[in-house]
């Protein structure tokens, strides 16, 4: 598991963050937790705080709605273990500051970091595409988008899971 790069992904509520953390549990090293939410309202912030307790003192929490890149640049040599939690509402966030030009720019710049970064990297992100087209044009594009970057993430692991009630289903790389 030392040095991998693994996408978790699934629908809402399927347990991807608490296998996220299993999975870094069997990795060594120091534990760094990028989190892409922010408490914009009194549910988001019961939530953030939910996942706080759950992850535990031993974990490094760096609150970054959107440059998460040079978070893992500056952090690039280390040889521990590092969960962006998660791509869906960094996606999210991202809709409102850039356009799809540079929007595909920071994805890029993303998958390069995650790529680049020692130690290993667990992706956490939701599986949108599965149900009806929304009718809106702006919730459209956010699935469009969201869409790409798990495609692209998809890429650089070495291992995509997706989590179905619970249940991690293996879709690239070997069991973990």
């Amino acid at each position: 598991m030392k040095g991998r790069k693994v996408l978790v992904t699934g629908g809402q509520k399927s347990g991807k963050s608490r296998y996220a953390l299993m999975l870094a549990d069997a990795v060594g090293g120091e534990k760094f937790f990028v989190a892409t939410a922010q408490p914009l309202d009194g549910d988001m912030a019961r939530r953030i705080e939910r996942h706080r307790m759950e992850r535990g003192e031993q974990w490094k929490t760096i609150e970054e709605p959107v440059a998460i890149a040079p978070v893992l640049d500056k952090l690039r040599g280390s040889d521990g273990v590092l969960i962006i939690d998660c791509l869906t509402l960094w996606t999210s966030n991202m809709l409102e500051q850039a356009d799809e030009t540079a929007f595909l720019q920071k994805v890029e710049e993303l998958s390069q970091s995650v790529a680049k970064f020692g130690g290993t990297v667990i992706l956490v992100t939701n599986e949108v595409g599965l149900g009806i087209i929304p009718a809106g044009p702006v919730a459209r594009e956010y699935c469009n988008r969201l869409g790409m970057v798990n495609q692209k993430m998809a890429e650089v692991c070495h291992s995509v899971v997706m989590l179905v009630a619970g249940l991690p289903i293996f879709i690239k790389g070997d069991k973990l």
